[in-house]
């Protein structure tokens, strides 16, 4: 079987044939990543460092992250042999100017577990609108400098759509959204969605080449253990020999996207001509109920790794906002990534947990 380090080294290559000519993109560029510790962060850098490996000039990586956990171990080895190189700061507070010219900006700092930004409001609103406001302000400067920005990637979110209707499942970008300004989700959902309405409209006065991209459900290596996503809880549940805690009935329904596959469609919309737009990321099937995902996580562990089946409990989450607001169902629609970008996700669900299964039992220490 696979190990950790195999799987990663697999994802990159299968994302490298996916992404195909367009990669040549990158050759001799300087690319800036915010939030470069971070879940997204992981494959981002691991993905331009094994680009590297190939381009005829290799591009130069800048990663961005206030490192509150510290920096972690992969990525002490990649800027200890010059790979990477780190800037220890608050992108609210980032000097760009200092970093000079750079070329591609992906901007994935923000704390995107519901149950961390549901503890810190105020710094989820901050890094989704001052440090975006940051980037932004620097990509026009260059414009007026005649030293243009390439392309610069906004994360967004799926939860811009706040709790759809069912006559809008699958959900289509042209969605408005049905989201609470005030409940204990707002500070992200709303931050968010200031966030494109900032981008959209620095693209129309400044010609800021900004594209917006709409996560759903991604998962898979790089997540903490501790994030406090359904993933990595079942996850962690399995691998410490627990069973697996619902904090709901799991009748809420979502679809899982494995990361080297919504990786694949973020470097396809940062290296596209879209400008000003927003897309979905994400898988429309299968469409899974929580206890049936809990369930199948659980089989997959004793399937494929020969771990014991575990229980599935329901139990009440000490904090009582957990389920206000909470989405029913999630499920993009993504037609136009297909039509527009090329997107095809390939991964599997039971195949992308078995390799995420895989990657934690041999990462515990790095996760936790």
């Amino acid at each position: 079987m696979e190990n950790g380090r195999e799987i990663v080294s697999r994802d990159m290559a299968e994302m490298t044939s996916n992404i195909g000519e367009k990669i040549r993109r990158l050759s001799g560029s300087s690319l800036l990543v915010t939030g470069g510790a971070g879940f997204l962060g992981y494959y981002l850098i691991n993905f331009l460092v094994h680009a590297n490996e190939s381009l005829a000039e290799k591009c130069r990586v800048v990663c961005v992250d206030n490192f509150i956990r510290g920096v972690p171990r992969w990525l002490k080895e990649f800027a200890g042999k010059k790979k990477v190189e780190l800037v220890v700061e608050n992108v609210n507070r980032l000097d760009a100017a200092a970093l000079g010219d750079l070329d591609y900006i992906i901007h994935a700092a923000s704390i995107a577990s519901p149950t961390f930004y549901r503890k810190h409001p105020i710094e989820t609103m901050d890094a989704n609108v001052i440090g975006l406001r940051n980037l932004l302000d620097y990509s026009a400067a260059q414009e007026e400098k005649r030293r243009p920005v390439k392309s610069f990637l906004f994360f967004s979110s799926s939860e811009i759509y706040g709790d759809p209707p069912p006559d809008h499942i699958p959900t289509p970008e042209t969605f408005r959204g049905l989201v609470s300004c005030t409940g204990p989700r707002a500070c992200y959902d709303e931050s968010k969605r200031y966030g494109e309405t900032l981008c959209v409209n620095f693209f129309r006065a400044k010609k800021t080449p900004v594209k917006i991209a709409r996560p759903f459900n991604n998962y898979g290596p790089g997540m903490r253990l501790h994030d406090g996503r359904v993933i990595a809880d079942f996850c962690k549940n399995i691998l410490h020999g627990e069973e697996i805690r619902m904090f709901s009935d799991g009748s809420p329904t979502r679809t899982f996207c494995y990361v080297s596959d919504a990786m694949t469609g973020y470097l396809l919309l940062l290296l596209s001509n879209h400008d000003g737009e927003s897309f979905n990321v994400g898988v429309e099937k299968p469409e899974i109920s929580i206890k049936d995902f809990a369930d199948l996580v659980a089989r997959t562990a004793e399937k494929q790794l020969g771990l014991p089946r575990v229980k599935i409990t329901t139990q009440k989450n000490p904090d009582d906002k957990y389920l206000v607001d909470n989405p029913e169902r999630r499920c993009p629609d993504i037609k136009k990534a297909r039509e527009l970008l090329g997107y095809d996700p390939k991964v599997g669900l039971e195949e992308g947990l078995r390799r995420t299964l895989v990657w934690y039992r041999d990462n515990m220490e790095e996760t936790a």
